[in-house]
């Protein structure tokens, strides 16, 4: 979509009676094959462009979103939206993006747009090749498929404030899920990687054989009795944990009151060592981008240093609610007002791998998949159903299924060590985690 379209319907939304507008418009090409055992499933095409206008006059706001770009459709978004806004209640603190907090000059170049766009047939390969080393894994008995994918996107902002700036990024996608069994039963194991550029994929065969490898070392799983044991949670999913702490810090839950952690800035969350940070513009990464979705300036922010919480995360609204500014970590689709989130975060590794943290832990579970977590925002309070592998006297010694692991996440907090294998996965990346003492519910 062109930059002067916006330019258009920014200057048209003035026209219609907007003391200030932005508008936004995102375009999208993917392609995704899915084979299963052997065959081609599904193959799923994707092409879209749609635009989004959001208005203000005075306190007051609204937005809409279309595909139709047509000069008489725009006609009628605008007059829409301006409408709407006008009946919409004042909001104190809204608006555009302050002046000063926007992003200027040249912006950074995080290397996220691969030009390369492979074809059906070349997904289809490495989906089909995928799948088919997870089923040369001794005791794979079945597959859930593989799969292969590739998108690449644009985004462009025009805002009546003075900014302009495009995004483009590319996406490649590659998975397998295989299923193990014998006479106990059946356990699946999953195995898949996304990455912007498309050299930066594993193999395929690699991606299959580790597919097939973790439904087989779940076979046998067990489940055991309650107890209080050491938990170290796999770095594959021990990024999760630091959902709720953002969430906690958002800027739009710390205004309203509704956060554990409302009170707690500038203090001793985490261990000294410990160190949290979001970066937006590493490069290659899939939570980058040269701006945040108000236009802001971007960079790089320590949101735990040295075990302390340094930082809400603000977007323009919620700063404004505060009396802070913007730490440029709004959020936003097509219509709607901005919300909150992080770029690229990342729990910095600690020193001793998980082998390490194992042994030091003695006897306890390691948790290698979790689903239907549980959290009071008010409190804290946290609980995740997971499974895993039991371990004693450091080694692995069976796997364990049906758990459920609960504890206060500022208890938690405080007592996470970090293991050394952090790897670069996705958006939130972590090492693995070890709490040394946590309630596990089993039979």
């Amino acid at each position: 979509m062109d930059e002067n379209l916006l330019q258009d319907v920014v200057a048209a939304a003035l026209k219609a009676g907007a003391d200030a507008a932005e508008a936004v418009s995102a375009e999208r090409r993917a392609l995704s094959i899915s084979v299963r055992l052997g065959e081609l499933e599904e193959v799923e095409r994707e092409e879209s462009r749609d635009l989004g206008l959001r208005v203000f006059v005075g306190r007051r706001q609204a937005s809409v979103s279309g595909s139709d770009i047509s000069p008489e459709a725009r006609a009628k978004l605008i007059e829409r939206v301006v409408a709407m806004a006008r009946l919409a209640p004042e909001d104190p603190y809204a608006g555009l993006a302050d002046s000063d907090r926007l992003a200027r000059g040249p912006l950074p170049d995080l290397d996220l747009f691969d030009p390369a766009e492979p074809t059906a047939e070349a997904l289809e390969a490495r989906a089909r090749t995928a799948e088919a080393a997870a089923r040369a894994v001794p005791r794979v008995t079945n597959s859930d498929g593989g799969s292969g994918s590739w998108a690449a996107s644009e985004w462009k902002m025009v805002t009546s404030g003075g900014f302009t700036g495009v995004h483009r990024a590319s996406g490649f996608s590659l998975g397998a899920s295989a299923i193990a069994g014998d006479e106990n039963g059946m356990e699946s194991g999953y195995d898949g990687r996304s990455t912007r550029w498309e050299g930066d994929l594993p193999s395929p065969e690699s991606i299959g054989a580790e597919a097939g490898r973790r439904a087989v070392g779940r076979l046998g799983a067990r489940k055991i009795a309650s107890t209080t044991a050491p938990v170290i949670f796999e770095n594959r999913l021990a990024a999760s944990l630091m959902g709720p702490l953002i969430g906690a810090i958002s800027g739009p839950s710390i205004a309203r009151g509704t956060s554990f952690l409302k009170d707690r800035l500038g203090q001793q969350i985490f261990a000294k060592g410990i160190n949290i940070n979001d970066d937006p513009h590493r490069l290659r990464g899939l939570g980058s981008s040269p701006f945040d979705d108000e236009g802001v300036a971007n960079s790089r922010t320590s949101i735990i240093e040295d075990g302390v919480l340094t930082t809400w995360l603000l977007n323009t609204s919620s700063a404004r609610q505060l009396g802070l500014k913007t730490t440029g970590h709004a959020s936003r689709g097509l219509a709607g007002p901005p919300g909150v989130s992080p770029s690229n975060l990342t729990f910095q590794p600690g020193d001793r791998d998980q082998a390490a943290l194992m042994r030091d832990a003695g006897t306890g579970l390691l948790v290698t998949s979790m689903f239907g977590p549980s959290l009071n925002g008010n409190t804290g309070d946290w609980s995740v159903g997971c499974s895993g592998f039991w371990f004693e006297n450091g080694e692995i010694a069976y796997p364990v299924t049906e758990i459920t692991v609960a504890g206060n996440l500022i208890d938690i907090y405080g007592r996470v060590v970090p293991g050394a294998d952090l790897e670069i996965r996705g958006a939130s990346n972590a090492p693995s985690l070890l709490i040394d003492n946590l309630a596990i519910a089993g039979r």
